[in-house]
């Protein structure tokens, strides 16, 4: 019984160092996800595989735009195979309490580089999962990335890290 209590300890501390913490908030990132560490705006990069990352970014409290220009950023870096624009799904969600807003799309992209890219570059067949949590600090902003067969292998991964964040405790 010991034994296993002490086991259960040691697992729970090696979770918790695993954890990655801003704005007030904590997440735990998935299993075969490589950190690439953190930058001034990313709290967070994991990457996944060839040109697809998942990043945390926090720019400061009441920073980064409101949600709604957000998405309808995200959503603008998409175009269908036809050039009109791509049809998103979005959602408002509640996690552990913290409300949340999500966001799918796919189809051609031209968020690489992010905003300050000179040209524009355009990657056929991608997809974006994106989420903003509205946390203590301020808003955290979850964007996975890629193309989109990889971003579907990875779907319940970017599921599991948004579930996992959580208000630090004090």
């Amino acid at each position: 019984m010991r034994r296993s209590f002490v086991l259960l300890a040691l697992i729970g501390s090696a979770t918790m160092l695993l954890a990655e913490t801003v704005a007030g908030l904590t997440w735990t990132p998935p299993a075969g996800w490589t950190s690439k560490g953190t930058t001034q705006m990313r709290a967070a990069t994991y990457v996944l595989g060839e040109n697809a990352e998942c990043v945390v970014y926090f720019f400061g409290a009441g920073q980064g735009g409101s949600v709604q220009a957000n998405v309808d950023r995200w959503k603008g870096q998409f175009t269908a195979p036809d050039g009109k624009p791509a049809t998103a799904k979005i959602a408002k969600i509640t996690v552990h309490g913290l409300p949340a807003t999500t966001i799918e799309v796919s189809g051609q992209y031209s968020g690489m580089g992010g905003p300050m890219a000179k040209t524009p570059s355009i990657a056929p067949d991608f997809r974006l999962l994106g989420a903003i949590i509205e946390g203590p600090g301020g808003n955290v902003f979850l964007k996975l990335a890629g193309p989109a067969s990889l971003v579907a292998r990875n779907e319940g991964k970017f599921k599991q890290m948004l579930d996992s964040f959580v208000r630090v405790s004090n």
